[in-house]
């Protein structure tokens, strides 16, 4: 089972809280994966799974994944990881209704399995490279 880091209640609730503010803005989650041996990352089916749940989800919420990429080395810090993937949300209000989406519960079902370690920083304000 994963051992995804827990979400930070102090975050979450500012997140809420700039959802709720009127002066909500676009964010970029940069997600820090390292897969569990059962998603067989990057070639498993229990990753593809996740990643084709993934990108049938976070449109639901205007979201996508901008990129995604295999991590190749460490130069410094002793956190490893597989995988960096960069999802932009439209808002901070996308991002607290990702888990009510049409989809939702299969796809954070399949995270736990493939996700071994997992942290998400936020960037706030981030511009869509495309909009």
């Amino acid at each position: 089972m994963s051992q995804i880091t827990a979400f930070s209640a102090s975050e979450m609730q500012r997140v809420r809280e700039i959802a709720d503010s009127g002066r909500d803005e676009p964010v970029l989650m940069l997600n820090l994966n390292l897969y569990s041996a059962e998603a067989n990352f990057p070639n498993g089916s229990l990753y593809h799974r996740y990643m084709a749940t993934l990108a049938k989800l976070l449109p639901e919420v205007g979201a996508e994944v901008l990129w995604k990429h295999n991590v190749s080395g460490q130069i410094a810090g002793n956190q490893e990881v597989h995988e960096v993937l960069a999802l932009w949300y439209p808002s901070h209000r996308a991002f607290t209704e990702l888990r009510n989406a049409p989809g939702a519960a299969e796809n954070f079902e399949l995270r736990a399995i493939a996700v071994e370690h997992g942290v998400i920083h936020r960037l706030s304000g981030f511009v869509h490279p495309r909009k």
